[in-house]
């Protein structure tokens, strides 16, 4: 007589609701001749139970139930080694197989193994909480018991970096009490306070318990071995009291209406992403390209001290505008190497373009001198115009202009050269006619670092060097104020419309080694994530936090029909 070949049922059965554990879980149950599991596992699923041997065991017991598992199935025996959620998430399936690979298991011979999948902790407790995975997310267990507590901190480093919806297990025990806490710790240090948390205690079981919450106050509330932790992204909102992590959709559909701007035809195009890989690459902004346009779009000036002339550095900073949009003016032609000479003649101008480009004797400076108006007049000539804005720019547009040329004589005059458009512009001001140029040199550095650089719609900085703040700072979208050797920040103003409003304190006295880093976070956040054409102070509402700033409501004005019947 044949000897019957044992088989090992690695099952997970979910949360622990009945109506929660798969059919196939279920009938594996049914057909083993032996369940082994720990207690409270067991008690779960006793319903099920008919005349099974049960084999039970505490905690810490895992590698004792996966050697009697292995131990019976040799025997001939259908064992079933049962497992909360998923098997093969923090469960016994990879304990069996070890355990099978010390005895020189293969799975064509000895015992039959399979694997019964069940719903995890981190989809069940999702689903309680709304849709807050519906983005990249990652499971992490603080458990320092088997795996080295620098691991984990290195884990959870890695993925509050990256932005990962991070759902903990095993986040706190009677003994393991700090895990949680210096967690909460590595995780502010990239996320912002008011982060979506949601704390699920016993999810689908008689004491279910749920728990919406932020990552500054997580630790008020309860806590321990039956509960998961998620915690959301930058882009998890809070709506009605639940969590939802917004996959994106937002970026190419609209969510509001069912005319889209899109067809089905051309929504995978590489126009309609140009946040994928393929549209950089098409961009130039892999490898060195990209390199060289942060290079370039980091400085309002667009100067390259690599460059071996003003015109290299020119005709380079305008391929990189005109290949991103930010300006127009038809082909450029390439850049001269370092043996051409700077006054040759360069490659001819498209007579139908129009180049448009802003204009300034400095972030500080306002006075143009008398040379250098002279220069816009000539450039301009007959057919060119010049406009000179409220924000201390000259405009200047000529058709069928010669870019290249125009820019490498803007510079030799000392003149900042800026693009137009959906771009970040710094507004500071004359810091009383540069007597009070305590906060200068941050304004300009703020400049270096974002001036220019593209936006989803145009972004005002206003940068006042005294309290007095008479250049209206604090109206702007971002208004920064210099104010007894630090730095007082304010977000979301709108300068325009009956519904007009000043910018929100968002913070005071912020050092200034910290106010240049603070605004850049700002805009990296605003630049990432608002929709086409939205305005920060719309993007600021809609997204509650940015950089860690929180968006407060503002009482509603009352507006009066006016004259125009507008």
């Amino acid at each position: 007589m044949e000897e019957k070949r044992g088989k090992l049922l690695v099952i997970g059965f979910g949360p622990g609701a009945f109506e929660q554990i798969t059919d196939r879980a279920r009938r594996a149950i049914e057909e083993s001749e032996v369940i082994i599991g720990y207690n409270t596992y067991v008690d779960l699923i006793r319903g099920l139970l008919t005349t099974q041997e049960i084999v039970r065991t505490g905690m810490t017991e895992e590698v004792s139930r996966a050697q009697e598992a292995v131990r019976q199935a040799y025997m001939g025996r259908t064992v079933a080694v049962i497992s909360s959620g998923d098997a093969g998430v923090y469960g016994m399936a990879g304990l069996i197989y070890e355990v099978l690979m010390e005895k020189k298991w293969h799975p064509d011979e000895g015992v039959e193994v399979e694997v019964i999948p069940g719903i995890s902790s981190i989809n069940s407790c999702a689903a309680l909480l709304g849709a807050p995975i519906m983005h990249d997310a990652c499971t992490i267990s603080l458990s320092d018991h088997l795996t080295p507590w620098d691991t984990i901190a290195k884990r959870v480093e890695a993925a509050a970096a990256a932005d990962f919806v991070i759902a903990l297990y095993n986040p706190r025990s009677g003994r393991r009490t700090r895990q949680i806490a210096e967690t909460q710790r590595i995780l502010l240090g990239h996320r912002s306070p008011d982060t979506p948390v949601g704390l699920v205690k016993s999810a689908y079981r008689d004491r279910q318990q749920v728990v919406l919450t932020t990552l500054a106050d997580m630790l008020e509330h309860e806590i321990g071995m039956l509960t998961t932790v998620i915690i959301g992204n930058s882009s998890t909102v809070v709506y009605d009291g639940l969590m939802i992590t917004p996959r994106g959709y937002q970026r190419k559909y609209t969510l509001d209406s069912e005319e889209q701007r899109l067809r089905p035809s051309e929504r995978l195009q590489v126009a309609a992403e140009p946040w994928s890989l393929s549209a950089k690459e098409q961009a130039g902004e892999s490898g060195e390209a990209k390199s060289a346009e942060r290079d370039f779009l980091a400085s309002a000036s667009y100067s390259s001290a690599n460059s071996s002339s003003p015109l290299e550095a020119a005709m380079e900073a305008l391929q990189i505008l005109e290949a991103k949009g930010i300006v127009s003016g038809g082909s450029v032609g390439s850049a001269p190497s370092a043996a051409v000479n700077p006054s040759a003649p360069t490659a001819a101008a498209n007579p139908n373009a129009l180049f448009e480009v802003g204009v300034a004797p400095g972030i500080a400076n306002k006075k143009f001198t008398a040379r250098q108006m002279a220069l816009l007049a000539e450039i301009a000539g007959e057919q060119g115009e010049m406009e000179y804005t409220p924000h201390h720019q000259i405009i200047l547009r000529i058709p069928g202009g010669d870019p290249e040329r125009v820019v490498a004589e803007l510079k030799a005059e000392k003149l900042l050269v800026f693009p137009v458009g959906d771009v970040a512009q710094i507004k500071a001001c004359d810091f009383c006619n540069l007597e009070k140029d305590g906060s200068i040199p941050v304004a300009e550095e703020l400049n270096r670092v974002i001036g220019g650089l593209k936006t989803p719609k145009e972004l005002k900085i206003g940068f006042n060097g005294c309290g007095m703040a008479c250049y209206g700072a604090v109206l702007e979208d971002i208004g920064i104020v210099y104010r007894k050797g630090a730095y007082d920040l304010f977000l979301g103003g709108k300068t325009i419309g009956r519904n007009a409003h000043p910018a929100q304190p968002a913070a005071e006295g912020i050092a200034a080694d910290q106010i240049v880093d603070t605004v850049e976070r700002i805009f990296r956040e605003y630049a990432d994530k608002a929709f086409p054409g939205e305005r920060f102070h719309k993007f600021f509402k809609r997204v509650g936090t940015i950089a860690g700033f929180r968006h407060q409501e503002q009482p509603a004005a009352a507006v009066a029909d006016a004259v125009c019947g507008d």
